[in-house]
């Protein structure tokens, strides 16, 4: 329930694919994909994500690609120009 309460303020559904560097082989790039419900264009849950990486992890950031989309959009109205009925 709390997923549709962040929904309904404008949270959306977003996926960043992570490059980063392998610690052990720092020539090879490993990839990580990471989805969480964020609020666009800040990112505050990504940013927050991103800077625990920085902090903690040893796999030097490469490059990140994000992607977003609303799971809750508004209706769509379109006329129907006929109705049938059976009984």
């Amino acid at each position: 329930m709390a997923s549709l309460g962040l929904q309904l303020r404008d949270y959306r559904l977003t996926t960043a694919e992570i490059l980063y560097h392998m610690p052990d082989h720092p020539h090879l790039l490993q990839s990580y994909l990471w989805q969480e419900l964020d609020i666009a264009p800040a990112y505050p849950v990504l940013r927050r994500f991103l800077d625990f990486w920085q902090a903690n992890l040893d796999g030097k950031l490469h490059s990140v690609k994000l992607a977003t989309h609303r799971l809750i959009t508004p209706g769509e109205a379109r006329a129907v120009a006929a109705e049938f009925r059976w009984n």
